[in-house]
């Protein structure tokens, strides 16, 4: 099992570089994460935009960009020709630059030239806080604004199977919510448990789900024992899935900003996984983030048979 963003990074090296078609790729942050993902052997850069403004950028940072620029005159010119460099095989990830999420995320679901998968996207994201000897993953804080019940059953196979590419076999899985009961004046509550009866019939596999929680439950053996709550999932949970867009972000923006915890993210649903990161966030997330995208990719490519798909 992979418990730390050095032996995610060392565990994506094994497995040999991918190909990064990066859409508008003039962002500095994502040049300084692409440079040492380069320098590491995990990732060899695509960058998809202004020559000129890539060049410069590139050059701020002290990336080498002979025979990695693609010309393209706008944003919905550079997201097409990063998408078909995908789709035809001639990049293996997609990753966003100086463009908007929402028109990325347009294109990918596309459903004659885009990425669309099998399962809703949702954001995943792996973090590890001090005081915790494990990564950890939570969801959703960046697609889906207030998700129904089957969005949420996606956001949970989704979580579960980034669970599984760290080594997990069987995640734990938290359904968050304010309180520990059903109430039906509170959705999120409704659905929690909704989601564990799924899983019990086997319509989410791979993972324990229990739920509805307060976050206070599955992190401290104290807190369940005053509530007299009994759950497995005390001190020992894997992914916390909060119940909304709202709630997911405040989170993990405190487990950033507040408990000083490494992170990094992607993008699951789509054919490939996607790397679309807030400007705000810094190199080393974006790196992890790469590292994330690499092992998730070679895990999927695994598990099917058809390892490249058409461009019709």
């Amino acid at each position: 099992m992979i418990t730390s963003f050095k032996q995610l990074i060392e565990h994506a090296k094994s497995l040999g570089e991918v190909r990064i078609a990066v859409v508008s790729g003039h962002d500095l942050d994502a040049l300084v994460a692409l440079q040492q993902a380069e320098l590491l052997g995990l990732a060899k850069p695509l960058l998809i935009g202004d020559a000129e403004k890539i060049t410069e950028a590139a050059r701020r940072v002290g990336l080498e960009v002979g025979g990695k620029i693609i010309s393209a005159t706008d944003e919905g010119t550079a997201i097409r020709t990063g998408i078909e460099l995908v789709r035809t095989a001639q990049a293996d990830l997609l990753m966003k630059g100086k463009v908007t999420t929402a028109s990325l995320i347009r294109a990918v679901l596309d459903k004659e030239r885009g990425l669309r998968g099998d399962r809703t996207l949702s954001q995943v994201i792996v973090f590890r806080v001090p005081g915790f000897d494990r990564l950890m993953i939570m969801t959703d804080a960046s697609i889906n604004i207030a998700p129904t019940l089957e969005q949420k059953a996606d956001i949970c196979r989704n979580a579960i199977e980034v669970a599984h590419v760290l080594g997990i076999a069987h995640p734990n899985v938290a359904l968050l919510a304010a309180l520990e009961f059903v109430n039906p004046a509170m959705p999120a509550t409704v659905d929690a448990a909704a989601l564990v009866q799924m899983n019990r019939r086997g319509q989410i596999t791979g993972a324990y789900l229990e739920g509805p929680l307060a976050l206070d439950v599955p992190l401290s053996k104290f807190a369940a024992e005053r509530k007299g709550i009994e759950t497995r999932l005390c001190e020992n949970t894997n992914i916390f899935i909060a119940p909304d867009i709202e709630a997911a972000n405040i989170l993990y923006r405190a487990i950033v900003y507040f408990a000083r915890g490494e992170s990094g993210g992607i993008i699951v649903g789509a054919k490939v996984p996607l790397l679309v990161l807030s400007r705000a966030e810094p190199p080393e997330t974006k790196l992890h983030s790469i590292a994330l995208a690499l092992t998730t990719y070679h895990y999927q490519r695994e598990g099917c048979q058809d390892t490249h798909f058409g461009s019709g």
